[in-house]
């Protein structure tokens, strides 16, 4: 029979063992290559768990490095000395550098599924973490001062939070519960040796050969199973010689570490028993009690491969690696040159003089100085110059002259006026009264020197005045009359000026006069014409130009006209003006002048009922309802009939027919106007006519007369001022073969309003 749980350990050891070799090997080199493969049993899965776990612990250094130095703003190159197929340190800068660039332009940290697993979840946490969105709060620094807060003491130890809604502790959640990676934003300060990232927490674990300790953070050596025998037969025999409790008093459970100096840093009480732990950066030492810093440099780092991991107490710090040749030595991260000479270390010996060299130095024997030499600080010889050096080097009469080494004694000259000796006393030299001020030309003069003495001459545009002894001005404008300027002259001091007369400029010589284009600069309101000299404002159609000669002003076309320009209303306009009609009844014609009446009843635009008849007037419409009264018949849309006769009386007396007219004027009809005629049609010989208005004339605006035997006419006599409507009824009677009949016309007047 097969002994599988004896086959499932010992597989489980191998891969332990396998894997702490690999991840061992990528500390110790930076890469997976050149790895030696196992030689015990199983060598296929020993090589494979090495190989996963080198390359593993690898990209995980790679992956830090990159995302650390996207924070700190680096640009994100390949990593050269990468052997694998994905760079990730790359990877992860690149990803980190993306959700950071994110955050700057203001987006939400959202990012694209394409990016990939690995890749959104880098992205994200940078993102977030530069936003600020941190759902947990951040655990404070371990200090050895200030040790760090218990989490949760629930019964899975290797849970650094506890998240649920009872707890209200300082690791609690607050808000929406979003997922952070706490390893990559506390990275390197919340796990002693492997942080892995779970939903809405994190664990730690540890190497391999190393188990985690009960505070949760911190790994320790791995003890065996004599050791954990021990150990339990210990806490048994604790808890045997524990006193039971009184069955009159409630038990107390005591705190071991209070008041206790047992534990280096911190303590946690376990089973009754004290048990010490250290903080992060730290180890237990093998007595249980003291810790000891750990060499982070030693395993896993967060370190890029061009850094120099550098072990501190309780953490570490990556320093750029800088190698100086000889001669050199760092100063503020840059190589400088050791002066030897300055510094003493040199090994010049007596006789010799040390000369600093970049990155070296040389040993120069000592010059031995002639007579009237003397060496200087550098060693260098310098001639002495005894002239200055020596109280009185020569005697009286002799000047001194130093030379190279020496000096000598010239006997001094005597020179004439306008001369002086030489610096060396051999020779008369002149001296310049001009340079040195001697000269006592006036104002407006020039100095010339000459051998032994100077000569004062006049300035250009000055002549000199023998009587008065001095340069007076010379007017060129009077002298060259005509000849200088095309236009004014003006003298000035030693010389003159040109100018040019309004509308003209100075040419570039200086004496021409060319015309100025003065519409350049907008002289006029509106348009410019230049002329020689000087120019011209003309106005656009429908402007008049104002006295000033500049200003155009807007013509009122509709006041200062002769005649109608509109038939109804004139609008001025800037520049022009436009004919307007009444609101409503009219539309313009098209000559832009005229209103044209709008005939409502035939465009359909009226609110006429079915009942009554539409009947257009000049500016807008009439609803008329034509009703017989009785004993009448309606034969058309205008005309009545008598049905009956019933007397002789009422025959004579009523009309035969009544027959509607609507007639339509302006207001402004000239008085007095015929406006209807009424008779027989036909007309016989003997016929006669009586016309007379029976209704509607009330204030005598009409009248009428008998224009022959069997014709009468009605008219408009009196003035209407404002737009009216009238119905008047019209009886003729009508003289025919010895007997009257009757006929009535009811006319409707409608005086509109007058457009002019």
């Amino acid at each position: 029979m097969c002994n599988c749980a004896t086959d499932s350990e010992s597989v489980k050891e191998l891969v332990k063992h396998c894997c702490e070799i690999g991840g061992k090997w990528a500390s110790a080199n930076g890469h997976c290559s050149n790895m030696q493969p196992p030689t015990e049993d199983g060598p296929t899965i020993c090589w494979t768990a090495q190989q996963q776990c080198c390359l593993g612990s690898l990209k995980e250094r790679q992956c830090l490095a990159g995302i650390k130095a996207a924070r700190a703003g680096s640009f994100c190159e390949e990593d050269a000395s990468s052997k694998c197929g994905t760079d990730s340190y790359k990877e992860c800068c690149s990803c980190c550098s993306l959700g950071l660039q994110f955050h700057r332009a203001s987006h939400r940290c959202e990012a694209h599924q394409y990016l990939g697993f690995h890749c959104q979840h880098v992205f994200l946490n940078c993102c977030e973490l530069a936003e600020g969105r941190q759902t947990v709060r951040e655990r404070p620094a371990l200090v050895p001062t200030l040790p760090p807060v218990k989490v949760s003491d629930s019964p899975y130890p290797k849970e650094a939070f506890s998240i649920g809604e009872e707890q209200d502790g300082e690791n609690a959640v607050e808000g929406p519960v979003e997922d952070m990676d706490e390893c990559l934003i506390y990275e390197g300060n919340i796990c002693h040796h492997i942080c892995i990232n779970t939903p809405g927490s994190f664990r730690c674990e540890c190497f391999p050969g190393y188990v985690l300790h009960e505070d949760a953070f911190t790994c320790k050596q791995e003890m065996t199973d004599e050791e954990n025998r021990l150990k339990e037969f210990d806490r048994a025999a604790v808890e045997t010689a524990s006193p039971l409790p009184s069955p009159t008093q409630p038990s107390v459970p005591l705190n071991p570490c209070e008041g206790s100096s047992i534990c280096e840093q911190q303590c946690t009480p376990v089973g009754g028993r004290p048990q010490c732990s250290c903080f992060l950066g730290f180890s237990l030492r093998a007595d249980g009690h003291s810790c000891d810093d750990v060499d982070e440099c030693l395993s896993s780092h967060g370190c890029q491969f061009n850094e120099h991991c550098v072990n501190t107490r309780g953490s570490y710090i990556c320093q750029r690696l800088i190698t100086c040749p000889p001669g050199y030595q760092i100063s503020n991260g840059v190589c400088e040159d050791i002066d030897e000479c300055m510094m003493g270390t040199h090994n010049c010996g007596s006789g010799l003089v040390c000369m600093n060299t970049e990155g070296s130095f040389s040993c120069n024997s000592k010059p031995i100085c002639p007579a009237g030499f003397k060496q200087d600080t550098q060693g260098n010889c310098m001639d002495i110059d005894e002239c200055t050096s020596l109280i009185l080097p020569c005697s009286s009469g002799f000047t001194c002259i130093n030379t190279a080494g020496s000096y000598m004694c010239n006997r001094k000259i005597i020179c004439s006026r306008g001369y002086h000796a030489s610096p060396d006393g051999s020779r008369c030299v002149d001296v310049n009264e001009c340079e040195s001020g001697l000269d006592r030309c006036g104002d407006g003069q020039l100095c010339h020197n000459m051998p032994g003495s100077y000569r004062c001459e006049c300035l250009t545009g000055y002549q000199y005045d023998s009587f008065r002894r001095m340069c007076v001005d010379v007017n060129e404008c009077w002298r060259y009359s005509g000849r200088l300027c095309a236009q004014t002259c003006e003298n000035t001091r030693g010389s003159y000026e040109c100018s040019c007369t309004s509308g003209f400029r100075l040419s570039a010589d200086g004496k021409n006069c060319e015309d100025m284009n003065e519409c350049l600069t907008s002289p006029c309101s509106q348009e410019c014409a230049n002329i020689y000299g000087s120019y011209q404002c003309y106005c656009r159609k429908g402007y008049y130009l104002r006295e000033d000669g500049h200003t155009c002003e807007d013509i009122d076309e509709c006041s200062q006209s002769i005649g109608h320009l509109c038939t109804y209303k004139c609008v001025n306009t800037p520049g022009s003006y436009h004919c307007a009609c009444p609101e409503y009844g009219y539309t313009m014609s098209p000559n832009g002048r005229s209103c044209r009446d709008i005939d409502e009843c035939t465009t359909g635009t009226h609110n006429c009922s079915l009942a009554e008849k539409c009947y257009n007037i000049r500016g807008g419409y009439r609803c008329l309802s034509l009703s017989c009264p009785p004993n009448y018949r309606k034969v058309t849309d205008t005309r009545c009939e008598r049905i009956s006769c019933p007397t002789y009386m009422e025959c004579q007396n009523s009309p035969l027919r009544i027959t509607y007219y609507y007639l339509s004027f302006q207001s402004n009809i000239v008085i007095p106007a015929q406006i209807f005629r009424i008779g027989p049609a036909p007309a016989y010989s003997g016929d006669n006519v009586i016309v007379t208005i029976t209704q509607g004339n009330e204030e005598n605006y009409f009248s009428t007369r008998k224009l022959n035997t069997y014709t009468g006419a009605v008219f408009l006599q009196r003035q209407v001022q404002d737009p009216r409507d009238f119905l008047i009824t019209v009886e003729m009677k009508l003289w025919r073969q010895g007997k009257f009949t009757t006929f009535q016309a009811r006319i409707y007047v409608f005086i509109t309003a007058n457009l002019l």
